[in-house]
């Protein structure tokens, strides 16, 4: 019963379940990324190279035989593949920049001190204190 119990603290804790939506989402956001190069960007670019549909491109190395199958070389697939990475690549790329943007003004915000250390006895006290109230030395202005 220990492991189980384990198991569902481990399962419940906040980075893994962000890991699995994060896992979710990216496969989901990978099939609309397959689909817009796919049924969007490539048709176009086939009508202006000439009717050519690059899922059907391929190099056959050997013919289809009673025996066995076609063997193909199938580079059509592998540019709308690499066309799939490349827009994929470049949407997490804006996300991270964005994110680190929004990193540095929060680092920016980071609030003021509202007390110092006295030079003589070394106690916190507030900013805008002329003396010391423990040791009572005079203080510079801040």
């Amino acid at each position: 019963m220990g492991m189980l119990k384990e198991f569902k603290e481990f399962a419940m804790r906040g980075n893994v379940v962000d890991m699995a939506v994060g896992i979710i989402i990216g496969a989901a956001f990978g099939k609309i990324v397959s689909s817009l190069v796919n049924d969007v960007i490539m048709p176009p670019i086939g009508l202006l190279l000439g009717n050519i549909d690059f899922s059907q491109l391929a190099i056959t190395l050997r013919e289809k035989t009673v025996a066995a199958e076609a063997v193909t070389i199938k580079y059509g697939v592998f540019i709308n593949t690499v066309l799939d990475f490349v827009i994929v690549a470049f949407a997490i790329f804006m996300v991270i920049k964005q994110m680190n943007r929004f990193k540095k003004k929060e680092e920016a915000l980071v609030a003021e001190p509202t007390t110092k250390e006295c030079p003589k006895c070394f106690t916190a006290i507030p900013i805008k204190a002329m003396r010391c109230p423990n040791c009572t030395s005079e203080l510079q202005s801040a």
